[in-house]
């Protein structure tokens, strides 16, 4: 059996599609699972039983035995979360529950990390263990990742296999339920179907223009081909990056928006709120080298082609959207 954790989720439920498509239908699913909204992700998907998160551990432990992999997806994903306790619980001591667990059993485990833990990227945007103490994330949502990733690589006990996936900026379908937290994409779409515009942050750093801040945007069909390999695979254990390792601006994203619904663009401009603007990030791009290394040889998707999709297939035809 393999289990998903944030199996109704963004990335948990394309992932649990993912491998339906691939013949694997015996999944156990973890969430919280009372989000009847959330829960439009997992219709029609194919799984042996539904689990809350809370209750997880305990059946974990009654048939640990009938598992062969935990795909770890499921966290507290908001970056403006203040509340260290619920981050500590939900980030920290479930993924430190589940390490324990996999390591005592002899149990792969694949966690999500993120690029929230590079912070300004003033160590650059390499998977390289030895920059990990010295990373400043920018918020307690990169916090709670990185302190997860520092206590993985110190942690004597390990997974036979285990590889903590640090997530750039992902978008893509079954993301409708984040609200705020959604991606750029969405909320361009948003925008442009009510208003026909787009708005912008403007810069507020010398040597980019407004709009001209970069990201590296990733779709989430990359993301779960990736988890997919990993759990196929299974290289080198450690942590890696999961981006496209090419950074694109914010116009470049509005641009492909508007491509998408056949508009031309009109874009604006406003203010960086006061409140995020000295921990704004003017640039990420993933360093891929150490996936490539290791065999993964898939192109990623671009920003263009991504958009298209998401917006074609599911925005405009509200699936799962």
């Amino acid at each position: 059996m393999i289990v998903i954790t944030g199996a109704a989720g963004f990335i948990g439920s394309v992932l649990t599609e993912k491998l339906n498509s691939a013949g694997y239908g015996n999944l156990i699913l973890v969430d919280d699972h009372s989000s009847t909204n959330k829960n439009r992700n997992l219709a029609d998907k194919k799984f042996i039983k539904k689990i809350h998160r809370d209750d997880f551990f305990q059946w974990f432990d009654d048939y640990y035995f009938n598992v062969d992999i935990v795909l770890h997806i499921g966290a507290r994903t908001d970056t403006a979360e203040f509340n260290k306790d619920i981050l500590n619980v939900l980030n920290l001591e479930y993924t430190k529950q589940m390490w324990e667990r996999c390591s005592i059993h002899k149990i792969p485990l694949i966690y999500a990390s993120s690029a929230a833990t590079y912070g300004l990227g003033e160590f650059g945007y390499d998977d390289d263990h030895e920059i990990v103490e010295k990373l400043i994330p920018l918020n307690a949502y990169g916090e709670s990742k990185n302190d997860l990733d520092k206590w993985a690589l110190a942690n004597k006990s390990k997974p036979p296999f285990w590889a903590g996936l640090k997530f750039f900026n992902v978008y893509g379908p079954n993301e409708y339920h984040k609200g705020r937290m959604a991606s750029v994409i969405m909320h361009a779409y948003g925008q442009i179907r009510e208003t026909g515009k787009v708005k912008l942050f403007k810069s507020h750093k010398s040597g980019y223009k407004n709009g001209e801040q970069l990201r590296d945007f990733i779709y989430v069909k990359d993301v779960v081909d990736v988890i997919y390999y990993l759990m196929k695979s299974r290289p080198a254990s450690g942590l890696y990056n999961l981006g496209t390792g090419k950074a694109r601006t914010f116009i470049d994203l509005a641009n492909s928006t508007f491509a998408a619904l056949e508009m031309k663009p009109k874009i604006s401009f406003i203010d960086t709120p006061e409140d995020i603007r000295d921990k704004y990030q003017y640039f990420t791009e993933a360093n891929m080298s150490k996936l490539r290394n290791v065999g993964y040889e898939k192109d990623f998707t671009s920003l263009e082609a991504g958009v298209y999709d998401y917006v074609r297939n599911y925005l405009l035809k509200n699936k799962y959207a």
